[in-house]
C-alpha cells in the first residue's frame, strides 16, 4: 500500500515532509547568533533613535551572547539607514530601530522610496512612545505658546524653527501647528537633533521642534526653554508645560513611537528570540529608570500589534500630508 491510497499515510508524508521543511529553520534560530548583531540607527548620534538604541543595545547583547554594534546611517528622513536594513533580506544579524519618521510619515510624505514599510521588515515590538517638545531660546521674550504666536504674528515669514530633518516626525507636528495657528514660520532642517540644538541655544535660529528624550537634558539645564508638547496629555517629566491641545490647538495631538525591527524573511523563531528579549529587556527596573528619566514610555505591543501600528500611522500620516499639501522634495 502507497501512502497515496492511505489516508493514514498521506497524513504522515504531509507532517514528516513538513517536519523537513521546518528543520533548516529551527536549526538557524538554535545557531543564531553566530556573529556581531548589526543595529541601524537611521539618525545621526543624539537623537532619540540613538539614544534608545544604545540603552537597549548592551543588556540584549549580553542576553544573545553576541555584541551589539550600534551604526549610524542618518538621511533622507531615516530612509537612509531603513534601505541598509531592508536590502539584508533574510540576515538576521541585521536589525533597527523602526520610528514614525521612517515607517510612517516618509514612505507617504516621499514620491520615492525605495523600501516598503511592512512588507520588507520583520516588525518585532514596539520599544517606546514620547511627545515632541516646542522649545525656544532662553533669551527669547517667549514663555508660552500664545506668546509664540503672538511673535510669529508680528513677524510672518520670519520665525525659524528647527528640525532634526526633512521628513522626520518633529519636522510635520511644526507644520500642523502654524497651520492650525494659522502663521507662517520658516522650517530650518538640520542633520540631526544635536546640530538644531546647538543653534537654538546659541541664538542662531529662536525655536525647534525636538523629541523630548533629546531635548531633555538641555531643558534640565536651563538652556533651552520648553513652551508646549505634542501629546493628549502632559509629560510626566514636564508637568508644568501645557500641551499643543490644552492651548487651542487639538490637531497638533501627536506621538512619536520607536520600534524593533528586522529585515523581512528572518526565521520566525529568531524573531520569536527576538521579541522574548526585547519584552523582558522593557520590562527591568533599569531600562524602566531610565525611559522614566527622559520622557519614554516603554512599549507594549508585540509583532503584531506593532505592525498594525506602522500601518495606521502610514495611513493618518498619509491623510495630514494630502489635506495639509506638504512636500519635502
Amino acid at each position: 500500500m502507497t501512502a497515496r491510497d492511505c489516508p493514514t499515510l498521506r497524513r504522515r508524508a504531509v507532517l514528516l515532509g513538513a517536519a523537513a521543511l521546518a528543520a533548516p529553520s529551527v536549526a538557524r534560530a538554535q545557531a543564531w547568533p553566530e556573529r556581531p548583531i548589526r543595529w541601524i540607527v537611521n539618525f545621526p548620534p543624539g537623537g532619540a533613535a540613538d539614544i534608545l538604541s544604545r540603552a537597549l543595545a548592551e543588556a540584549l547583547g549580553t542576553s544573545l551572547g553576541q555584541p551589539i554594534v550600534v551604526e549610524n546611517r542618518p538621511g533622507a528622513g531615516g530612509m537612509v539607514g531603513s534601505e541598509a536594513v531592508a536590502r539584508a533580506r533574510g540576515d538576521a544579524h541585521v536589525v533597527m530601530m523602526s520610528n514614525a519618521a521612517s515607517h510612517g510619515i516618509g514612505p507617504v510624505l516621499y514620491r520615492s522610496v525605495p523600501y516598503d514599510p511592512v512588507a520588507d521588515f520583520t516588525h518585532i515590538h514596539l520599544v517606546g512612545t514620547f511627545p515632541s517638545v516646542l522649545c525656544v531660546n532662553v533669551d527669547l521674550p517667549v514663555r508660552t505658546l500664545a506668546d509664540y504666536v503672538a511673535l510669529a504674528e508680528g513677524r510672518p515669514g520670519q520665525v525659524q524653527y528647527g528640525s532634526g530633518g526633512n521628513g522626520t516626525m518633529n519636522h510635520l507636528i511644526g507644520q500642523l501647528f502654524m497651520r492650525a495657528a494659522g502663521i507662517e514660520l520658516v522650517h530650518v532642517p538640520y542633520r540631526g537633533s544635536a546640530p538644531a540644538m546647538t543653534d537654538v541655544i546659541g541664538g542662531q535660529i529662536p525655536s525647534l521642534m525636538e523629541s523630548l528624550p533629546t531635548a531633555m537634558g538641555n531643558i534640565r539645564g536651563g538652556r533651552l526653554r520648553p513652551i508646549a508638547t505634542s501629546e493628549a496629555e502632559r509629560a510626566t517629566t514636564l508637568p508644568d508645560v501645557p500641551t499643543f491641545a490644552e492651548s487651542g490647538f487639538p490637531t497638533v495631538v501627536s506621538t512619536n513611537w520607536f520600534g524593533f525591527s528586522a529585515a523581512a524573511g528572518i526565521p520566525e523563531a529568531v524573531a520569536e528570540r527576538w521579541r522574548v528579549a526585547i519584552a523582558a529587556v522593557l520590562a527591568s527596573d533599569l531600562v524602566k529608570e531610565r525611559f522614566g528619566a527622559i520622557g519614554v514610555r516603554p512599549g507594549r505591543l508585540g509583532p503584531a500589534e506593532y505592525t498594525a501600528l506602522v500601518r495606521s500611522e502610514l495611513d493618518r500620516w498619509r491623510e495630514v500630508i494630502r489635506a495639509g499639501n506638504i512636500t519635502v522634495d
